[in-house]
């Protein structure tokens, strides 16, 4: 009888590690004419600034329900020739050009709402298995190459999205509508962004072979656990689920007594359905029944203690990123261009500026992912290498208080991208080889719930703190941003000892 040992995957040349990720290129150019441009379309719709947080709540509640689940789906699916996870970037991708086209023609803000909610989804299908990909194709020791390359097209593709609009400005395209209407450097930029999009999912779809589930025995990794119950969460109280549908209910009420933003029903909501959810889960487990329901529930409910600790700097860090998306226009525009009227031209001028500066962050991710953060990760850790970043992103956003001349920005923005490239690199590169190969797409999945959190507490707490303290003076939402990455940074030496 032959026992042969299992033998690691092969090691990946720069190019097949490059056709891995080529596919983020794209899906980061879809997210970045969605980061930047979306306050302007729906302040060009009639949005005025704090409807904003409002508006952007659609985006992180669609990835907070999508990732776990595709991330479940995509662990148990094989297709063949057409494999685990390029199923569901070509599917995501499809959505997502359709929905880049559709956006610039809406004439309603309802409408532009609606097709955010549809293309966050999208880029969020085609997003999630790209994270389990690299687990999937690499071994362990070329992980963290694997999530610098990720970061390195993240980059790439950011700078090609948030240009968009300036370049198109620079070649005589109309930046300015009337009442009412998007701008035509905004609607060509979208068109442009959906081909490109598509374009790049489709070279790593075409351009990779993903390994069969004998292959993966080959390796010693099991591509997905055989369905069982899962007997730790069987073991849990199903009373327990009471705790976060009071404390839903208790956010409610706070609402309607303290008449505070109307946006908190939101989160009182997701509390209430995370405790129905988790009853039910257990209720399942139980009875013997193994459903996505209680699969999912069971992977957050036990997640491993470095991924817990992990989620915590996650939370913190994202915090600040979605400041920074939903309100970077409106504080440029007021502060350092003297514009609080979309429809100016001094408005449009400052929305255009933050183009290039989004594009100077991400830019600067791509260079700090391959070289900066090798570098300093051999010389002090990751987890040090982690936390520097993040406190160079809290003096990146600090500084939108105190400079006065927008060209210094550009100085602020290369410190956030320092941070944002190790956002985007380190913590799965930490993560990644501490996870079982069988759950891999699902806790990607559910660490990005961790992403989304921040994301929907940001849009719809933001508001209230600014309308009590600092109404129409959006820049100290800034000081929010770097705080919460004082916290993130502070998080990130507590984790404990990493490889």
């Amino acid at each position: 009888m032959s026992t042969a040992r299992p033998t690691g995957k092969p090691q990946l040349g720069w190019g097949r590690i490059a056709n891995i990720s080529f596919g983020f290129f794209g899906i980061q150019i879809g997210f970045a004419l969605q980061n930047a441009n979306m306050s302007r379309v729906f302040q060009s719709l009639g949005s005025n600034v704090d409807d904003l947080a409002a508006l952007w709540v659609a985006a992180p509640l669609t990835g907070l329900l999508v990732q776990p689940v595709i991330g479940h789906l995509s662990d148990r699916t094989w297709l063949g020739r057409f494999g685990r996870r390029r199923p569901y970037f070509l599917a995501g991708a499809l959505l997502a050009c359709l929905s880049l086209v559709a956006m610039p023609l809406q004439g309603a803000l309802i409408g532009a709402a609606l097709l955010l909610w549809l293309l966050d989804a999208s880029l969020n299908i085609a997003m999630e298995p790209f994270r389990a990909f690299v687990g999937d194709m690499l071994d362990k020791k070329q992980h963290t190459a694997g999530y610098a390359v990720q970061t390195a097209f993240i980059g790439a593709g950011a700078v090609v999205g948030s240009l968009f609009p300036t370049l198109l400005d620079a070649a005589g395209v109309a930046n300015v509508a009337p009442e009412g209407m998007i701008p035509d450097t905004v609607r060509y930029s979208f068109w442009a962004g959906g081909a490109a999009l598509l374009a790049a999912v489709l070279w790593t779809v075409l351009s990779t072979r993903e390994y069969s589930p004998d292959e993966m025995a080959a390796f010693g990794e099991q591509v997905a656990e055989p369905a069982a119950v899962d007997q730790a969460l069987a073991a849990r109280n199903p009373a327990l689920a009471l705790a976060w549908i009071a404390g839903g209910a208790a956010v409610a009420l706070a609402v309607l007594h303290y008449a505070l933003a109307k946006e908190l029903y939101l989160l009182a909501g997701l509390l209430a359905a995370y405790g129905l959810a988790y009853a039910g889960a257990v209720l399942f487990a139980r009875a013997g029944r193994v459903t996505m329901l209680s699969s999912v529930v069971g992977d957050f409910a036990g997640m491993p203690a470095l991924m817990k600790r992990l989620a915590l700097v996650q939370f913190f860090s994202w915090s600040a990123l979605f400041i920074m998306w939903i309100y970077t226009t409106p504080v440029v525009a007021q502060v350092f261009f003297g514009a609080t009227d979309p429809a100016s031209p001094e408005y449009q001028q400052a929305a255009n500026y933050v183009g290039r500066l989004f594009s100077i962050y991400n830019g600067t991710a791509a260079p700090a992912a391959l070289l900066v953060l090798p570098f300093l990760s051999r010389r002090i850790g990751k987890l040090r290498t982690h936390a520097v970043c993040l406190l160079a992103g809290a003096a990146g956003f600090g500084s939108y208080l105190v400079l006065r001349d927008p060209a210094w920005l550009q100085v602020s923005e290369v410190a956030i991208g320092l941070c944002w490239a190790s956002i985007l690199a380190m913590p799965y590169a930490i993560l990644a080889s501490s996870l079982p190969q069988a759950k891999l797409g699902v806790s990607m999945g559910l660490f990005n719930v961790f992403v989304v959190l921040p994301q929907l507490l940001v849009a719809t707490v933001m508001h209230t703190i600014m309308d009590a303290f600092f109404p129409a003076q959006p820049v100290w939402t800034m000081a929010f941003a770097a705080g919460t990455l004082v916290l993130a940074a502070l998080a990130t030496l507590r984790v404990g000892k990493v490889d």
